[in-house]
């Protein structure tokens, strides 16, 4: 019997040392932390994210000129291709009238039919200069005209749809002033994320110089009514061979491929369109 209790216990002992071994061995893994868990962004997207100063400021009041208090809208008409002709006829007429009459507080910056991009296509870019309330001044006094009405009645009987955007200009771009030409004009339009138009003006800021050379920046706005966080730049050069040496060249610049490199994540969609300058547009 002694016999028999001695082996029991050195069975036990045996399989209490085996448990205190197992014990040691395990290993406690905490619970991963999801990136939102954390009060920092995380330090994976940290590797890819150019990270931009905290503002307490609307981005429209940290972008735009505000020396010059100028307002912008841009329209876009899908004109029915039997129509085009007709169509620029009559908006030479108009937008001439509105030019010449001072009680108007808007001028047209440029006007363009679309070459290549979306077809039968006419863009007007116009400056209201005093902001909201010369383009308020200038909508109530075209809705009291009625010529203008029947202008617009005219015109609706051409056109397939259209759209509209108020735009600011930024800061750091250049004036979109009358040019002689001949040209081609280039709108490349970018639809951002929501969040990031602090960090794209802080690049471009830094990027417009670098497209200063053949003077082709005419302008670059972005919108505040319409659809948000789009981002127009317009360029003008003398024809699509000159485009591809101007743009070209900008890779040749040391600073271009980084500004590149940080701006394109920020964009959810962009496009192109080569436009030709109309009749009566300043921007020839």
């Amino acid at each position: 019997m002694a016999t028999t209790s001695a082996v029991w216990r050195e069975v036990r002992v045996l399989r209490h040392c085996v448990n205190l071994q197992q014990t040691r061995r395990q290993v406690v893994f905490p619970k991963p932390r999801r990136f939102s868990e954390s009060g920092e962004k995380g330090w994976f997207r940290s590797l890819f994210v150019h990270k931009v100063d905290a503002r307490k400021d609307a981005h429209s009041n940290l972008l735009s000129k505000t020396e010059t208090s100028s307002l912008f809208k841009m329209q876009f008409h899908n004109v029915k291709p039997e129509c085009l002709d007709a169509y620029n006829k009559l908006e030479v007429e108009v937008q001439n009238k509105l030019h010449r009459d001072q009680d108007y507080p808007c001028e047209v910056v440029g006007s363009w039919n679309t070459w290549y991009g979306e077809q039968d296509q006419a863009v007007h870019l116009w400056r209201y200069r005093g902001g909201y309330p010369a383009l308020t001044e200038c909508l109530d006094k075209l809705n009291n005209n009625k010529e203008y009405k029947e202008f617009r009645q005219e015109r609706a009987k051409m056109l397939i749809s259209r759209q509209n955007q108020l735009l600011l200009e930024f800061s750091f771009w250049n004036e979109p002033l009358p040019r002689p030409g001949p040209s081609i004009y280039e709108m490349r339009s970018y639809r951002l994320k929501p969040g990031t138009m602090i960090e794209w003006g802080n690049h471009w800021a830094r990027a417009i110089k670098y497209r200063q050379e053949n003077n082709e920046a005419v302008g670059g706005f972005f919108s505040q009514i319409g659809d948000l966080y789009v981002v127009h730049h317009l360029w003008a050069y003398k024809d699509l061979q000159s485009r591809e040496e101007t743009r070209n060249s900008a890779w040749l610049k040391e600073g271009w491929d980084s500004t590149v490199y940080y701006t394109v994540p920020l964009i959810r969609s962009m496009e192109s369109r080569i436009m030709i300058p109309t009749q009566s547009s300043p921007l020839q």
